[in-house]
């Protein structure tokens, strides 16, 4: 049983460090070259405050992701810290689901990103210690 919980926590903190990673890479990528990432996320980005909103967005909210991410990784047996990087993930497809119902499902890109959130954050919940539900 020891052994179980053991690799739960290994793979609950090996899956935070790649979603810190890819996290980070996506916002450097924003950075980088936001007009093709907008571009490729349906997005026409105008003036200052389109472009302010898009890195407000997509680097400062993928960084904080990133970050939350890989604290929780570090910090060991914390589930709560764990739960507030799923619901983090988990918020962007809840976002899109109330958007399909007004205008569709995403696509392309856009729809393999929210299936990878989707995935992501449930697997974080399913990796959660045995017994522990919305415990600190």
């Amino acid at each position: 049983m020891a052994a179980a919980s053991l690799n739960r926590s290994w793979l609950r903190s090996q899956l935070l460090q790649l979603l810190a990673t890819a996290s980070s890479l996506a916002a450097l990528a924003a950075m980088l070259d936001p007009d093709r990432i907008a571009s490729a996320m349906g997005i026409f980005l105008v003036g200052v405050n389109g472009y302010s909103q898009f890195y407000a967005v997509y680097v400062g909210m993928r960084l904080a992701t990133a970050m939350l991410a890989l604290l929780a990784a570090r910090q060991g047996d914390r589930p709560l810290l764990v739960d507030l990087t799923a619901l983090f993930l988990l918020a962007q497809p809840a976002g899109r689901l109330v958007a399909a119902f007004a205008i569709g499902l995403p696509k392309g890109v856009l729809l393999a990103v929210c299936a990878v959130e989707l995935l992501a954050g449930l697997s974080l919940l399913a990796l959660r210690p045995r017994g522990k539900f919305l415990s600190p």
